[in-house]
């Protein structure tokens, strides 16, 4: 249930109305002070998954059910609770991140935006060179065999995601998010 409250947050954050800010609304965090805008969710396959995930916080163990879906034009998160009730939508065009909250289960801690988890996402199914012309000077993305790592200009480990060969392809299993200090354990599920 708690990861259902840390995807609420996330989601009534990004919520917020930005209409006058004149700012696009496809830049995420990489840490609290860093940020960029979200590569295209175009993609040479689509891709959709049915994820469950559990989640590990400073509130503690959360686990949620998660639908993605790229389509070549948008990707698309929905989340649900293990039960199945739908608790968020999120899309993303290239252009804006929007988000829909779908159920009044959800309540608050303090935890990254939703477009910071969206990166997370994309850090780990997009392809290294749709992100290296979007990263900021001197951040590096690198895979080193299943593993994928972000590291800040100092080398610092910011986030790093794990894979494992599924089905004939490589999916990521695990990320730990140093920078906001969350770790994320993904299976996919039968579709």
């Amino acid at each position: 249930m708690r990861i259902a409250m840390l995807f609420g947050l996330l989601l009534l954050t990004a919520c917020a109305d930005r209409s006058g800010a004149g700012a696009p609304d496809n830049r995420a965090l990489l840490t609290p002070t860093v940020s960029l805008v979200l590569p295209a969710p175009l993609r040479d396959r689509p891709l959709y998954r049915q994820q469950l995930i559990s989640a590990r916080t400073r509130g503690g163990e959360h686990q949620l059910l998660t639908v993605l879906e790229a389509d070549g034009r948008q990707l698309t998160l929905v989340g649900l609770t293990p039960s199945g009730i739908r608790l968020f939508r999120l899309s993303y065009d290239g252009e804006a991140i929007r988000s829909e909250q779908l159920s009044s289960l959800l309540g608050g801690t303090a935890l990254p935006p939703v477009a910071q988890v969206l990166a997370d996402v994309m850090l780990g199914y997009w392809p290294l060179s749709a992100w290296q012309p979007r990263l900021p000077r001197g951040w590096r993305l690198e895979d080193e065999g299943m593993v994928r790592r972000l590291r800040d200009p100092a080398g610092t480990l910011v986030s790093e995601i794990h894979y494992r060969e599924i089905g004939g392809e490589r999916e990521p299993v695990r990320l730990v998010q140093h920078a906001f200090d969350y770790e994320l354990q993904m299976e996919k599920l039968a579709p």
